[in-house]
């Protein structure tokens, strides 16, 4: 009865037949066979008709057991012509600021992503190879209708500081009975921006490099035995990002200090006159309509700060608390005041119910690596992957990104500082940071200074944790994934974590028959509704995510097949199919 079924099945979609169909068959259990119309020669049955044979016109035959498949289809997978992103990962050639239009995601350093209108707008720190951008603005702007490919927009604030900025500082330390500081030397670094209600909302930081005692310039020969001075965080809005039209709403808050001297015995002394650092803002407007602002770079933490929605400020600066409460420390312990974290983005998934916040551990230029944390409320508990309590102080995983090298390519370090926001349309998450090449890439010696802007897609685990794809977003169309498309040689990498060490790829290899072999040594299976590989392996059971995404080490670029997953420790498990 199975064998007519079946029969009927292929005689009912022969009617639809032409080149560009796929035949699918379905299993219950998710699996899915496909292969195209084009390159089947013929259709038997085999073993006293208990296994339906796929003749191919390439001389490789494909047998299912009839009992296990649940139906058959034919469906059109069409597809229309893709182009690859043909742009340089090494921009030093059109590093110049003549070039700027030419840059796409060059220069990119500490970007913050949100969409107004049909454009996503990216702005970022003040950082480019060869200080292109410098004496030009500031938080260098950039817009996209596709995250592929994006083109200068302006700078949101003019190239003179706002005067504010100067003003505040001069009125703390007459406060403390400094003199001022006539000519400070800023710095303007990771902005956040999110479209609140009909407007974008840009928080932005400016820290102040001089010594507190003397106000003299932040070098080893002025060192006075001071701490430099505080950093802030302002505000611009704008109802017209596309114009670049911005109106800046001045102070917000601004670094603090627990202590009563700001004595630092040497360079090499760590113990940090402020106990929070206004640099770094990420902000949220919660499901109850709360207002939140996130900052905070090494010192003591990560604090939160509830803000008041009209004006986007904290209600009130009176005292130490009104500065925030800590949702997250690397250390539990209050005498470090030198925790290698920074860099918070926090989000809220509604499907899960979870707050997420993400970090930058350790230093940026090649170290970098980001970890998360989730809590049910805004401000913490936040809990890590293994139960640590990352608000009262803990190493934090999961592992989303770190230093890495696939075959083919320098590779990637200082893969930090993100950004996290969801296409509202699609319901498609994405990540963005930057990423450096290593030192002496192509012979330059200076190449640890490119910055390339990357945007990942983000996925979910089944347990809710959120994992990136290793390989760049570019557009590519996602055509049905099947388990003889999974079958063949992968490139694996697993996230464990190694300071300021490249993880290296190794070949993992997906048999036919279900079996993996070489990085990860288990059992195969696939799930073609939640497009899930797992594999039950001797390390456990691993369920990775499965899309199809650009392989950007490729030379032409083209598109393949990647995973992304957890293992048991919290480490991100990655993979690219090898062409």
């Amino acid at each position: 009865m199975k064998k007519k079924a079946i029969i009927l099945m292929l005689i009912m979609c022969a009617a639809t037949f032409h080149a560009e169909n796929k035949l699918f068959i379905f299993r219950p259990n998710g699996s899915l066979i496909g292969n195209f119309i084009s390159k089947i020669d013929s259709i038997n049955f085999g073993t006293n008709n208990t296994i339906l044979q796929l003749y191919k016109n390439d001389n490789t035959l494909t047998s299912v057991t009839v009992s296990t498949i649940d139906s058959i289809k034919i469906a059109d997978e069409t597809t229309s012509s893709y182009n690859a992103p043909t742009y340089s990962d090494d921009y030093s050639a059109i590093s110049s600021w003549s070039n700027v239009l030419s840059w796409n995601l060059a220069n990119v350093h500490d970007p913050s992503v949100a969409k107004f209108g049909d454009y996503y707008y990216m702005y970022q720190t003040d950082a480019s190879y060869g200080n292109a951008t410098s004496g030009r603005g500031h938080y260098f702007g950039r817009r996209s209708k596709d995250l592929v490919n994006w083109s200068y927009c302006g700078f949101p604030m003019a190239n003179t500081p706002p005067t504010w900025v100067k003003d505040s500082l001069n009125a703390i330390r007459a406060r403390m009975g400094l003199a001022p500081i006539q000519n400070p030397s800023f710095g303007y670094w990771a902005p956040c921006v999110r479209k609140v209600g009909n407007k974008f909302r840009m928080y932005y930081c400016i820290i102040v490099d001089n010594y507190i005692a003397t106000g003299a310039q932040n070098t080893t020969a002025n060192f006075d035995n001071s701490w430099t001075e505080r950093a802030f965080i302002g505000m611009l809005e704008s109802t017209d990002p596309y114009t670049n039209k911005w109106e800046d709403k001045g102070y917000v808050i601004s670094s603090v200090s627990d202590k009563t001297s700001y004595y630092r015995s040497s360079l090499s002394d760590w113990s940090a006159y402020f106990k929070w650092n206004a640099i770094d803002p990420t902000y949220i407007v919660n499901p109850a309509g709360e207002h939140w602002l996130i900052y905070g770079s090494w010192h003591c933490g990560i604090p939160a700060v509830k803000l008041d929605p009209e004006t986007g400020k904290p209600y009130q600066l009176k005292t130490l608390s009104d500065y925030g409460t800590r949702v997250a420390r690397r250390v539990n312990n209050d005498a470090n005041r030198w925790q290698a974290q920074e860099g918070p983005e926090v989000i809220y998934n509604p499907k899960t119910g979870y707050y997420y916040l993400l970090m930058a551990y350790d230093e940026l230029s090649v170290a970098y690596n980001t970890r998360v944390c989730r809590s049910t409320s805004i401000n913490g508990p936040f809990y890590g992957y293994n139960g640590t309590n990352i608000t009262t102080g803990g190493d934090c995983y999961p592992i989303i990104t770190h230093p890495y090298k696939f075959n083919n390519h320098s590779g990637w370090v200082g893969i930090s500082h993100c950004c996290v926001f969801q296409d509202s349309i699609s319901g498609q998450w994405y990540f963005s940071s930057q990423a450096r090449l290593p030192a002496n890439t192509n012979g330059n010696a200076y190449s640890n200074a490119i910055m390339m802007g990357h945007v990942r897609k983000m996925m979910w685990t089944d347990d809710g944790w959120p994992v990136v794809l290793p390989e760049r977003y570019a557009n590519v169309p996602q055509t049905t994934v099947c388990d003889n498309d999974l079958v063949g040689n992968w490139e694996h990498i697993t996230l464990s974590y190694t300071f300021g060490t490249q993880k290296t790829s190794t070949t993992l290899v997906l048999s036919a028959d279900y079996k993996a072999t070489g990085a990860i040594t288990g059992n195969w299976s696939f799930n073609s509704k939640t497009n899930t590989l797992t594999i039950n392996s001797t390390i456990g059971v691993l369920k990775l995510k499965v899309q199809r995404e650009l392989d950007w080490e490729a030379s032409p670029r083209v598109p393949t097949i990647v995973y992304t997953g957890l293992n048991a420790s919290g480490y991100s498990m990655w993979g690219k199919k090898v062409q």
